[in-house]
């Protein structure tokens, strides 16, 4: 398994609300997160991506772009909370160690109703 196929997956079970499995299986004993809006511990961003999914049964992640320098891994994703959503452009930086994510950084920008830039958000 790749570092980029870890974080793709780990990114995709947490969108179909499979969080507890995705951490079980690809993140590290020594992981943090940069969220500001959640404690900076694994279990407090499983639970919070638990109560995500369960507000959000329908939310898709449709992966564009996935980038790896050393032990870092970039993934570049559309997500939608549901099929009316437009969405958001979201960026996930992983941190590994040994092939376990030990650190995640993410980053979005809502999707405005009028794109003004001809190339797209994607």
């Amino acid at each position: 398994m790749t570092r980029k196929y870890i974080a793709k997956e780990f990114l995709k079970l947490a969108a179909k609300g499979h969080s507890h499995e995705a951490f079980r299986l690809y993140v590290g004993t020594n992981f943090k997160h940069h969220n500001a809006y959640f404690k900076g511990d694994a279990q407090t961003l499983m639970l919070a991506m638990d109560e995500s999914s369960r507000k959000n049964p329908y939310k898709t992640l449709e992966i564009h772009h996935a980038l790896r320098d050393r032990d870092m891994v970039a993934v570049h994703s559309h997500v939608k909370q549901n099929s009316t959503d437009i969405g958001a452009a979201v960026v996930h930086i992983f941190r590994f160690e040994s092939d376990k994510i030990v650190e995640l950084w993410d980053l979005g920008q809502s999707i405005p109703a009028e794109i003004i830039n001809e190339n797209g958000m994607f």
